[in-house]
């Protein structure tokens, strides 16, 4: 099983895309996005990982993709595979996507960790 690890101070860039999505075309908008990852954009020169992410309530999807750079993000999104998905969500709900950086990451300490199991 692979993980996604998130850093600081790697040079990855982080593309996050959150949906406004009905909720009876949630389950739809996560298929969608999945087949395209799995399909195109998990193979394209640059990715790192991609997770899709839905919420409880039905009305958001988040997409969280790693990329090595801003120039493959953007090579990417010109392949005409990659632009059908892209399509295809931007059908289903209303995508809003950035690029971050990552600024910090914060664990428990061990014994923090230790007292909740």
């Amino acid at each position: 099983m692979s993980e996604t690890v998130i850093r600081t101070e790697d040079g990855t860039i982080a593309m996050v895309n959150v949906f406004e999505v009905e909720p009876e075309k949630q389950q739809e908008l996560a298929e969608v996005m999945s087949e395209g990852a799995e399909k195109f954009i998990r193979h394209r020169p640059g990715c790192i990982s991609v997770n899709i992410l839905t919420s409880t309530d039905g009305k958001r999807l988040l997409y969280f993709a790693q990329w090595r750079s801003k120039a493959d993000i953007k090579a990417t999104m010109a392949d005409p595979d990659v632009q059908v998905y892209r399509d295809k969500a931007a059908a289903l709900a209303k995508p809003d996507p950035h690029a971050y950086t990552v600024f910090a990451v914060h664990h428990p300490d061990a014994e923090d960790a230790a007292q909740e199991g």
